[in-house]
């Protein structure tokens, strides 16, 4: 019979930009997480001897975050040489994918308690710095119709209809619950402060948002893969011979309507009933069901929407059992078309802004939004959410959770 796994505890960094100017770009990969692990086992004095695994995700595995970055932090960390640690990589999902991957190692009974997050430095290590042979492998590229993200996702606005102005309208919002959330204090719980070697303040807050954004502020910026699209190397003529009813895309995501490229990393401890009880721990959300799926690689970024039909069939739910969702916003019209699939309310949905706002650490992302999702279940009283992201090279993953 499986084992229930349960959420014991969700941190997080804050999310600096991903640059040379950023206020983490002075702190290294392996010390983001191990201040993180550090915290998370403060704050529990938890003998960290009984922890079976540390799973992250990390999306550019090399320099500073190669060589199985996670067992370099769990050594800077200090903690129990007994205790291994593991890199993967399902790229934006990453994060997501290793805290399903320790439910599920704790659900088979392969061990009691685990730490699954993510951690991304993508001002110290470039996005796409480790290549990829789908993007330098002619023969493999052309079979599959392959085009970079932001024409996928220029893609899904033109297959399903959403416009500049609906892209738009949805980041501005998106910025003001960013904005109204970090005012209410609702990352308090989970957001560590990240701290030098004498204990001095670094980080304490997100520091990529932009709450003056607005329409106005939107519309003055260029489209940001027209060009690649329509010129050089003119990927939209890729795109049409897989997409051949389209008579051509609309280019409407820009820097203020996608996710931004930010430094953050997250943990979350996961383990069964046993573990809580023998370590004083109280669990606060059960991980009910988890999933991931393939999809079309040119269109790449919907499979939030067949990855969630396939999470609520195996966990015999329906959309409406459903409290709260975290999508994340790679670019908006990921979300625009998972609420016009499930038609979903967007009070439900992101509540407390998403990746347009914070940003995007591909490789903690995963984690960090599942850590506000339960944070906002227990704020707002309610029970059941579901975390979801789009993923590289076409894939969806998705995460049901419900307090306990």
């Amino acid at each position: 019979m499986p084992h229930a796994a349960y959420i014991y505890e969700a941190l997080r960094t804050p999310r600096s930009k991903g640059k040379k100017d950023g206020t983490l770009h002075e702190v290294k990969p392996v010390d983001l997480g191990a201040g993180l692990l550090r915290a998370l086992q403060a704050r529990h004095d938890l003998d960290t001897s009984y922890v079976d695994d540390v799973v992250m995700g990390c999306v550019t595995p090399v320099g500073e975050q190669g060589s199985d970055i996670t067992k370099m932090i769990v050594q800077n960390a200090d903690w129990d040489e007994s205790v291994p640690g593991v890199q993967l990589d399902r790229f934006c999902a990453s994060g997501l994918e290793a805290v399903n991957l320790a439910a599920n190692q704790v659900r088979g009974g392969a061990g009691n308690g685990y730490i699954a997050g993510g951690v991304e430095m993508m001002g110290r290590v470039p996005m796409s710095s480790d290549g990829a042979a789908i993007a330098v492998d002619p023969s493999l590229a052309m079979e599959t119709y392959f085009v970079p993200q932001g024409i996928s996702a220029d893609l899904i606005a033109t297959q399903y209809g959403f416009s500049r102005d609906d892209a738009d309208a949805f980041a501005v919002e998106s910025q003001r619950r960013a904005k109204s959330a970090w005012e209410d204090q609702r990352f308090d719980k989970s957001v560590m402060t990240v701290q030098d070697q004498n204990g001095l303040t670094i980080l304490d807050r997100d520091e990529y948002m932009r709450p003056e954004t607005n329409m106005q502020s939107l519309g003055a910026l260029k489209p940001s893969f027209k060009d690649m699209g329509e010129t050089m190397p003119g990927f939209d003529k890729v795109a049409l011979m897989r997409y051949p009813h389209l008579q051509r895309i609309d280019h409407i995501h820009h820097a203020g309507n996608s996710s931004g490229i930010v430094d953050g990393a997250a943990a979350l401890l996961i383990g069964n009933k046993a573990f809580g009880q023998e370590h004083g721990l109280t669990p606060r959300a059960r991980i009910r069901a988890t999933a991931k799926i393939g999809t079309d690689p040119t269109i790449m970024l919907t499979g939030p929407v067949p990855v969630t039909e396939k999470i609520l069939k195996d966990a015999g739910m329906n959309i409406g059992d459903i409290d709260l969702f975290e999508v994340n916003e790679a670019f908006a019209s990921v979300v625009l078309r998972f609420m016009q699939a499930f038609d979903v309310d967007h009070d439900k949905v992101n509540v407390n802004g998403g990746s347009i706002a914070m940003g995007h650490p591909l490789g903690a992302t995963g984690a960090i939004i599942l850590g506000t999702l339960l944070d906002e279940l227990e704020r707002s009283g309610k029970s059941t959410g579901l975390a979801t992201l789009c993923i590289a090279s076409g894939m969806g993953a998705a995460t049901i959770i419900e307090r306990v």
